[in-house]
């Protein structure tokens, strides 16, 4: 980021701690940054623009301090210290994640996008290890749901009674839904074998980009069969 646009985010991102949402403010932003107000709508757009630039940059530098990728060798144990990172982040940052998730829109925020992406490798490990039950996409929906309602569940309690252990409750409840405990086998069964093939079809150079669509399609039918 250029400075004057680098100030105005890190003004925002100050006043977001301390105050809160609605200490986010043109005239606070301006004040705190040293701009007037048609600088910060050059550079952002709208409020808007300016909220999930907040966002991205505090989610970023989240992500910097944590080992959101590398857990265990086994996929489901990083999918399930993933989510519990996501918990943790969500109740230490409550302003920052209600930007994040809080006003739901069919075109997410560039934080939110990012930590779908990363949700969305973790389910793809599962994939390609056969060890999935359901499809991507639906395995990612429904871990993001859970674990987004958790966050907000657990921020409306007072933080000396968040109850934690109905939280992993929830989260153990959720991992089993969607994967098997076993690794992948010689014989999976069509729905794990075509999720696992699924995961890795985009490596698959022999075929071309239309058959590899097509041979998607079977496959997902594969698996919402199963």
């Amino acid at each position: 980021m250029d400075d004057i646009r680098d100030r105005i985010v890190a003004a925002a991102a100050d006043l977001l701690a301390t105050g809160g949402r609605d200490a986010v403010t043109t005239r606070a932003v301006g004040a705190a940054a040293g701009v007037q107000a048609p600088t910060i709508y050059r550079h952002f757009g709208d409020m808007r623009g300016l909220l999930d630039a907040v966002a991205e940059h505090g989610f970023a530098t989240h992500l910097s301090g944590k080992g959101w990728h590398v857990a265990s060798t086994d996929p489901v144990e990083n999918l399930r210290a993933g989510w519990d990172l996501h918990v943790e982040f969500g109740l230490s940052n409550p302003d920052l994640y209600a930007l994040m998730y809080g006003n739901p829109r069919p075109a997410a925020s560039a934080a939110a996008a990012k930590a779908r992406s990363i949700l969305s490798a973790h389910v793809r490990a599962i994939a390609a290890a056969g060890r999935l039950r359901v499809a991507e996409d639906y395995a990612v929906h429904v871990i993001h749901a859970t674990g987004s309602g958790t966050v907000f569940a657990l921020l409306e309690q007072p933080e000396d009674e968040r109850d934690l252990v109905a939280a992993a409750i929830t989260r153990d409840a959720a991992l089993a839904a969607i994967t098997t405990d076993a690794p992948a086998v010689a014989a999976p069964g069509p729905a794990a074998a075509a999720n696992a093939l699924r995961a890795v079809l985009g490596e698959a150079e022999a075929l071309s980009a239309g058959e590899r669509a097509l041979l998607d399609e079977w496959l997902g039918r594969l698996v919402r069969a199963g």
